[in-house]
């Protein structure tokens, strides 16, 4: 197997107790990592390694996007400033009953793809129609994907109802089950779209196929008075009585939640996903992420879809959970730097069932890197490169990306994607969209 041995000027490995480390270098062996330690010592121990200089740049684990639409690229920007049912039921339901099809969204996700590249992002957790769809755009592009069987109770261009989506689904995990760049979730989409009917039969299937779950949560104030109104409970007290609220359960949103509530995520293992842009552009309000820490609740993060945020820039999610943190709570100290790149990484690979794995650069774990250059104007002088990464740097600094050991991003060009092609590629079909 090739070797190749990676030569930052600081390495974060994001080992838990580790901070950043000055001259330190990365072996990559195959797929894997297989040293992590002072440069000279590596450059002495592998001289027959294939070596990449990465002046002024720092050595990340790779970006794990906990939530998103990664097809919906393809409707950015087509419904801005209006509240979410509003967004939801009048602008793109609409849309994606008349154009959302295989193709479409393999398009939309090979669009999704590069823009994750480029902007640190090896991983995404996925939901949308057509499956299949997106697992070819994921291997093709060679980024990891966790792919959705994503159900919703009415009837869409991709299904005629809750069965079909459910048997489209298996069908689609069988025909890509050992696909190394795939994992899948049971993914309904939401107590407003879903029955208590599917929601158990999604439940027992990840049970069955021992995957994660996948759904929008208290996303809004309306949500969650409307299903108290039509259940007599809040929808969190519904689904943990269905008994979907267990280590699965990747919940997304969870934006209003009241103290009892917290507590029972802590209790149950719950994974939450902070999507702060994009709840901060539908105007749906902000995770109480300072009472989750306190409870001990793994948190992460994600963009949502390009359709809402409007940008899949892990980046700009990362550095908006801490600010945003600290700005509700009046608490500087209220996710540091370290935990909101923890929310993008370790604890991330936790909520996927990955952490073995992912999340962090340790000898044995798949070698998914990514190179941030911090030599611009903007980003002098570096005094804390760690916070540098949060407060300072964005996704246009990511300058190289690994996956499996595989650089899928050289000097800000993808290498798996042509992207002039990809481009004509969209215009083509957003013409025929806006034409219509």
């Amino acid at each position: 197997m090739s070797q190749t041995l990676l030569l930052p000027r600081w390495l974060l490995t994001m080992k838990p107790g580790e901070g950043v480390l000055d001259d330190h270098a990365l072996l990559i062996d195959g797929e894997r990592i297989a040293a992590v330690g002072p440069r000279a010592e590596l450059l002495a121990r592998y001289p027959q390694a294939e070596r990449v200089e990465l002046p002024e740049q720092i050595l990340i684990p790779g970006l794990i996007n906990g939530h998103a639409h990664s097809a919906m690229t393809l409707l950015r920007g087509v419904a801005d400033d209006v509240p979410l049912m509003d967004w939801l039921q009048n602008h793109i339901w609409p849309l994606e009953k008349k154009w959302v099809s295989e193709d479409w969204t393999y398009l939309g996700s090979r669009l999704a793809a590069a823009e994750g590249l480029r902007s640190g992002t090896t991983y995404i957790n996925d939901m949308y129609f057509f499956p299949t769809a997106m697992a070819r755009a994921a291997v093709d592009s060679g980024i990891r994907a966790a792919v959705s069987i994503n159900v919703i109770d009415f009837p869409t261009g991709y299904a005629s109802g809750p069965d079909d989506y459910i048997a489209k689904g298996i069908a689609a995990y069988e025909q890509y089950k050992g696909e190394t760049l795939l994992d899948w979730t049971s993914a309904p989409h939401a107590p407003y779209t879903v029955s208590d009917e599917t929601f158990v039969k999604l439940r027992d299937l990840a049970e069955r196929l021992d995957i994660q779950m996948h759904c929008h949560i208290h996303e809004t104030a309306g949500e969650v008075g409307d299903g108290l109104r039509a259940h007599g409970v809040r929808p969190i007290a519904r689904l943990d009585k269905l008994g979907l609220f267990n280590e699965r359960m990747i919940a997304v949103h969870m934006v209003h939640l009241d103290e009892a509530e917290i507590e029972l995520m802590a209790q149950r293992g719950v994974h939450l996903v902070h999507n702060p842009n994009s709840n901060l552009k539908l105007a749906s309000g902000v995770m109480p992420l300072k009472a989750l820490e306190a409870a001990g609740v793994n948190t992460i993060l994600g963009t949502d879809g390009a359709a809402s945020n409007n940008r899949l820039d892990m980046f700009g999610e990362i550095r908006s959970a801490a600010l945003l943190a600290k700005g509700i709570t009046g608490d500087p100290t209220v996710a540091s730097a370290r935990t909101a790149l923890e929310m993008a990484t370790i604890r991330a690979a936790k909520a996927m069932g990955r952490a073995s794995d992912l999340g962090s650069l340790e000898v044995g774990k798949l070698a998914d890197c990514v190179a941030v250059s911090l030599d611009s104007i903007e980003c002098q002088p570096v005094y804390n490169a760690a916070a540098q990464l949060v407060y300072v740097a964005g996704r246009e600094h990511v300058s190289n990306v690994w996956i499996g050991g595989r650089q899928l991003l050289r000097e800000r060009q993808p290498t798996t994607i042509d992207v002039p092609a990809l481009l004509a590629e969209v215009g083509d079909v957003v013409a025929r969209m806006r034409a219509s």
